[in-house]
């Protein structure tokens, strides 16, 4: 149930949002150890954003699991993200942050019941 919100400033066109949401979900899928089957990617472009006081390209994200998030992990999404986010819209990583939230199962709803 990993779920990765993604938002820029960016315009992004269909060709690179299909790019961006393969990478993303393959790089969550494995370094949080879970079934990619379940792994939900977001991706919001052309979203207002000011950063550091200017609209220059920025990008922001958030992702929530049941359970398999801790400092080291994070920090490893955390590279991995915005080296996906840099290689394919060219926002500089320094322009990009992510929020990790750990929930606990029956905070999330899936087919009809909680986890």
């Amino acid at each position: 149930m990993p779920t990765l919100n993604l938002f820029t400033n960016f315009p992004v066109d269909a060709v690179v949002a299909a790019d961006i949401l393969k990478d993303a979900s393959k790089a969550v899928s494995k370094i949080l150890g879970k079934s990619e089957s379940y792994v939900m990617i977001l991706l919001n472009g052309s979203t207002p954003i000011v950063f550091a006081g200017t609209e220059e390209p920025a990008a922001y994200g958030e992702l929530i699991s049941i359970g398999g998030l801790g400092p080291s992990v994070n920090g490893k999404l955390s590279s991995t993200i915005a080296e996906i986010i840099q290689t394919k819209l060219h926002i500089d990583s320094s322009r990009f942050y992510i929020k990790f939230s750990d929930v606990q199962a029956s905070f999330f709803g899936y087919n009809g019941s909680t986890f």
